[in-house]
């Protein structure tokens, strides 16, 4: 199973799809890292020789922002706006939907299970 950024990818998968499972690095991504170093994208994880590995996982680490660092900074940007007390951060803070969705109906998810109110039924 080979190590990348952290995390054991699948060998049975092939390199593309394998890629993606590396918090960041999305479908479109895991494409331009097999173009860039030539690897066939059909390619199984298990026929990848050890000097092709190092290849991509050297080029993850240059490259792109990645698994713990891309979380924290994803939340420090958060905390961020929670901290300035703007309108998104408020949201955040709340634990509801940020980006103008309605939450009249719906919003379940970010707003978690519906609770009862006595006396509204009519």
């Amino acid at each position: 199973m080979a190590r990348i950024a952290g995390v054991n990818i699948p060998d049975n998968k092939r390199v593309e799809i394998a890629l993606t499972y590396i918090h960041g690095i999305g479908p479109k991504t895991a494409k331009d890292i097999t173009a860039k170093l030539g690897i066939e994208p059909a390619r199984r994880v298990n026929t990848l020789s050890d000097q092709e590995v190092l290849q991509i996982r050297e080029t993850i680490d240059a490259a792109y922002s990645v698994e713990g660092d891309l979380r924290r900074t994803v939340a420090m940007n958060i905390k961020r706006l929670m901290d300035l007390a703007c309108y998104r951060g408020l949201r955040h803070r709340k634990g509801l939907p940020v980006h103008g969705q309605r939450t009249h109906t719906n919003a379940r998810t970010r707003k978690g299970k519906a609770k009862p109110i006595a006396g509204k039924k009519k």
